[in-house]
């Protein structure tokens, strides 16, 4: 009695799904241009693989080519702040360094990030001022990048959206003991690079807190003339 392999073709069904969903835009892409042998992606098709609405499997020949991490991509946490603007609104950069000059620190050093951290990879040391009295700022911050599993459990919970996760997966080093044990200057980033890695989250982050603002400002608009009154 012969049986119809049903299996092997519901298998090369999901195959071929798989591949027309992952690669029409590079044939789309390449049959305009007329480069059917590119390497690497298209910078459009790039774009959309690195967007939160990338669908399929997508196999490139790393590291000879690389496509930029998708939105929803996390890895290590990192700290961030705010740049200090010129007159345009635009980060100074500064020339030493070719980083953009560091204004306001989001953590307080509050601690829930190392408190709900699952594998305890996150030490924190409070600022104290010439008082004696401890500041609502990091004087020393730690990450051990080893230890981290990459839940995102820290900036889910953060107060402050002071801790996000990264897109930079290359972090491959010789000793341990200092290149994967992250401090306080090596975790902070800025929010033009968050703003450039996860765009749509960076979005949704302002737009609710303008309205949080705007809020806030029309609740204490009526208790103003209340006053005056």
């Amino acid at each position: 009695m012969k049986i119809f392999p049903f299996g092997t073709l519901n298998g090369m069904l999901v195959i071929m799904k798989r591949f027309l969903r992952s690669y029409p835009s590079d044939i789309s892409q390449r049959s305009k241009t007329g480069a059917l042998l590119k390497t690497g992606p298209d910078a459009t098709v790039a774009a959309e693989r690195a967007s939160v609405q990338q669908k399929g499997l997508i196999t490139v020949e790393y590291p000879e080519v690389k496509i930029k991490p998708p939105e929803n991509f996390r890895f290590i946490p990192f700290l961030l702040y705010e740049p200090v603007l010129d007159a345009s609104g635009k980060p100074i950069v500064d020339a030493a360094t070719g980083k953009e000059e560091m204004g306001v620190e989001r953590c307080t050093a509050c601690g829930i990030c190392a408190k709900v951290c699952p594998p305890q990879c996150i030490w924190i040391v409070r600022a104290v001022g010439d008082d004696g009295k401890p500041k609502p700022k990091a004087a020393e911050f730690f990450i051990d990048i080893d230890v981290c599993m990459n839940c995102g459990f820290c900036a889910e919970f953060c107060p402050f959206d002071a801790i996000k996760m990264d897109n930079d997966y290359e972090l491959a080093g010789y000793e341990r003991h200092i290149n994967h044990i992250y401090d306080y200057p090596t975790l902070l980033k800025s929010t033009t690079y968050y703003e450039s890695i996860k765009p749509t989250d960076y979005a949704n982050e302002e737009a609710a807190r303008r309205a949080k603002e705007e809020a806030k400002a029309k609740k204490a608009a009526p208790a103003k003339e209340t006053k005056k009154a």
